[in-house]
């Protein structure tokens, strides 16, 4: 039966399992596999795995279980290996690159930033802020315009857009940047322009969430950060 892969911990971690169960429907029993200094948490997978609601919960607890009690390298959900050798065998080979990564990681958890702008206030603060962009905007408004100049003030907002987007993320990201070990952007969705996590000590956690506050309050209601953490530091491993 394939095998069902959670995290790697490092031998010095208490692996408190007693309550929590694994994937699956029946729910799998959680074991381990060790290796040297490293053991990996895992379970029976089911045959028909999906990234089903009860089965992404169990995942996150056994997590969560883990990074209360000690260091972890989290992995994502539907990470399967043949059996239990093939675990161990994968545990042997990267013992130094988990090793590793387990000491970067020690004491740390995930924050994942996330912001968006009103739309409607961007453009007005775009209209106000460039003649040629308002320009424009009144000569479509009194329709009087052609399709050029439709056109030409959509591509004006769009480059207006983006340039300001850019310029902001990067203003949230340098405030931060010194209260978080590491960092990974990864490409916004929806109406976000930013999407980030950082790595944050616990040491610096204090720090890290008061300048966030800070930095939403003073950028105004026409943002919205949303702030989840702290978290399994998947962005990381």
């Amino acid at each position: 039966m394939a095998v069902y892969v959670y995290s790697v911990v490092g031998k010095e971690h208490p692996l408190r399992l007693d309550g929590i169960t694994g994937v699956g429907d029946p729910p799998s029993p959680l074991r381990t596999v060790t290796s040297g200094s490293l053991t990996a948490v895992v379970s029976d997978a089911p045959e028909d795995l999906r990234p089903k609601r009860r089965d992404l919960t169990a995942h996150q607890q056994v997590q969560d279980r883990l990074i209360a009690d000690g260091t972890v390298l989290p992995l994502r959900f539907g990470l399967t290996a043949p059996d239990d050798d093939a675990v161990r065998e994968a545990l042997e080979e990267r013992a130094t690159d988990y090793a590793d990564r387990l000491d970067a990681l020690e004491g740390c958890a995930e924050y994942n930033l996330k912001v968006k702008q009103d739309e409607e206030a961007l453009l007005r603060q775009i209209l106000e802020d460039s003649p040629e962009a308002r320009e424009l905007n009144d000569a479509v408004r009194g329709g009087t315009a052609g399709p050029d100049v439709s056109l030409a003030l959509g591509e004006l907002v769009a480059r207006e857009v983006e340039a300001r987007h850019a310029s902001l993320a990067a203003g949230v990201v340098e405030a931060l940047r010194p209260f978080a070990r590491d960092q990974q952007t990864s490409q916004p969705v929806g109406e976000d322009f930013l999407s980030v996590s950082f790595l944050v000590a616990e040491e610096q956690e204090e720090l890290f969430l008061t300048t966030e506050l800070s930095v939403a309050n003073q950028m105004g209601d026409d943002f919205e950060f949303r702030l989840n953490g702290p978290l399994p530091p998947y962005s990381f491993v």
